[in-house]
């Protein structure tokens, strides 16, 4: 993908809004393209293609992002579909007026002030999405996850759980809290294509890569 790039260790996505630093991001000049630095201790996302060895996932809009907060994973997948819909649901008022602004300036990101585990009551906005992206610090993040995903997610869909294992169980072996969200997915019909940890990026976390 030509809207991705990787220079000096460092992942940068081609800016839609022409160079502007959303959360005081660096940006770089390629072949006369501005690029924003995609930080993986402040995006999860960004962790995952670290952790993958710069390889990007599969990224198809329309999107739905569970657990957007002020918008900065939001922004970069923004970069990267710039003619898809990303739709953002965050439940934090506060949050939520820094995503709206970052929303009305970019024109393809619709945010949502709503809580995600009550997906029925965007369901009308949203309809099918070709991706489901969850962050959302929650004790069931894979209860959220599957409701989303059985209301919105195409059957050729792909999700993306950001589990973090001490929002879960602060006890638990993160390991073995990440077995168990295998398990609980697959016995509600979901396949778990791989789990990927997210050390040293984003400490006790792991993402789960999710289809049908």
């Amino acid at each position: 993908m030509d809207r991705i790039a990787f220079k000096d260790g460092k992942i940068y996505t081609l800016d839609m809004k022409g160079g502007s630093p959303v959360y005081g991001e660096e940006i770089i000049e390629i072949e006369g393209k501005k690029f924003r630095e995609w930080i993986p201790w402040r995006s999860k996302l960004a962790a995952l293609i670290r952790r993958m060895g710069g390889h990007l996932p599969q990224l198809k809009g329309p999107v739905l992002y569970l657990g957007a907060a002020q918008g900065t994973t939001v922004t970069h997948i923004s970069d990267l579909l710039p003619d898809s819909v990303i739709y953002a649901v965050e439940f934090s008022p506060t949050a939520y007026r820094k995503l709206a602004s970052i929303a009305r300036e970019r024109g393809n990101i619709v945010p949502i002030l709503e809580d995600a585990f009550h997906p029925e009551k965007y369901l009308p906005m949203v309809g099918r999405v070709n991706t489901l992206y969850q962050d959302v610090s929650q004790k069931d993040q894979v209860g959220m996850f599957i409701k989303n995903a059985d209301m919105m997610l195409a059957g050729d869909g792909i999700g993306y759980l950001m589990l973090k294992a001490r929002s879960v169980d602060v006890t638990s072996d993160p390991g073995k809290i990440f077995e168990e969200a295998a398990s609980i997915l697959g016995k509600k019909g979901w396949s778990v294509m791989e789990v990927v940890e997210l050390d040293p990026f984003q400490k006790d976390h792991a993402c789960l890569i999710i289809c049908r």
